[in-house]
């Protein structure tokens, strides 16, 4: 049976960034409040700092008493701290990152439990979260390993434009050592997967880019093309799967090709997100696809240099709630079909 109203868990991120800032603007939108139930994962000493520092009064929240009883119509606070945690915004703190950790923590926990349909993370600060009990590049890799997945795909989302990574958050240097023929493999299997059960697309049509300039020029400018990505693609092929590529990576966006498929496989980080921040910046979202549970986030950092100024955009905060939102039904439907 369906629910009418998805449970969403929100994460404050980083209480210095312009994560709350984003969170009061987005739960202050009624048109929200109808559509889900928003748990705030956080603090409401957070919330009452930002909606003084913003004058938003007008935003008003409950505070959750009991584990798991969350008010349909309300937004809803889970305080995930009791100490005090000083409220500096702008400024990297290592108390701002251990709250981020303790509410990162708290949303899991209680995703797990199944108390929430989908988990939205607010922007950490990789600097101040990272330490004994968070030795992760990002949320990515760190939910991942908590949920169990053995491999996720991130996979960023907006405009019509959905761009898979096959490496994450790596060094440049190391990016050529990790494109093997097992790897591409089973970030296209991934991207694939989650095209048709997160987006309800039957027969996903794939692109997938080339590591080298100009698509390695058949050998000339490296060997990445013709020894791992051609092989895959073309056994993927053989197999049913509608893929295309590798593309030379520099035009491929600017010629509009992307338009053409229902998803993109990029083999890094930046080759993938500068052409998607490009087109997609402000409704663009962060989807973990390959888990089990809904994961989505704004495309932004925690932006130190405007928080608490009342300049931050929520659009990209409001798409993410609202993807989850459209990724948990699809997952619904699917469920029904199959039973």
């Amino acid at each position: 049976m369906a629910i009418e109203k998805p449970r969403i868990g929100i994460t404050l991120g980083d209480l210095n960034g312009i994560g709350p800032e984003v969170v009061i603007k987005a739960l202050t939108d009624n048109r929200l409040l109808s559509m889900i139930t928003p748990i705030v994962y956080g603090s409401t000493r957070v919330l009452s700092y930002y909606r003084k520092l913003m004058s938003m009064e007008e935003f008003n929240y409950s505070q959750v008493k009991t584990k798991g009883q969350f008010f349909p119509k309300a937004v809803n606070v889970v305080n995930c701290w009791e100490e005090a945690i000083e409220i500096v915004p702008g400024q990297p703190s290592k108390q701002a990152g251990r709250g981020a950790l303790l509410a990162l923590k708290q949303v899991v926990d209680d995703a797990k439990e199944g108390m929430l349909d989908a988990i939205v993370t607010g922007p950490i600060d990789k600097n101040t979260i990272h330490g004994e009990e968070f030795p992760y590049r990002g949320h990515t890799e760190y939910l991942t390993e908590t949920f169990g997945a053995g491999e996720s795909l991130m996979l960023m989302v907006g405009n019509n434009l959905r761009v898979g990574l096959v490496t994450e958050h790596v060094s440049i240097k190391d990016v050529a050592s990790l494109i093997n023929k097992e790897r591409v493999e089973l970030k296209i299997r991934l991207l694939e997967m989650s095209l048709k059960k997160d987006f309800l697309i039957s027969k996903p049509k794939i692109a997938v880019l080339g590591l080298n300039p100009h698509a390695g020029d058949e050998g000339l400018l490296g060997s990445e093309e013709n020894e791992v990505i051609r092989p895959v693609i073309a056994d993927l092929k053989n197999k049913g799967k509608v893929i295309f590529g590798p593309f030379p990576a520099d035009g491929f966006f600017a010629a509009h090709q992307h338009l053409k498929y229902d998803g993109v496989l990029a083999m890094y980080h930046d080759q993938g997100l500068v052409a998607f921040k490009t087109l997609a910046f402000e409704d663009g979202v962060n989807f973990t696809a390959g888990l089990p549970v809904v994961r989505t986030s704004p495309d932004h950092g925690t932006a130190y240099n405007i928080a608490g100024k009342n300049m931050a955009d929520e659009s990209s905060l409001r798409q993410a709630i609202y993807t989850a939102c459209d990724i948990v039904k699809n997952r619904q439907e699917q469920l029904v079909e199959h039973n």
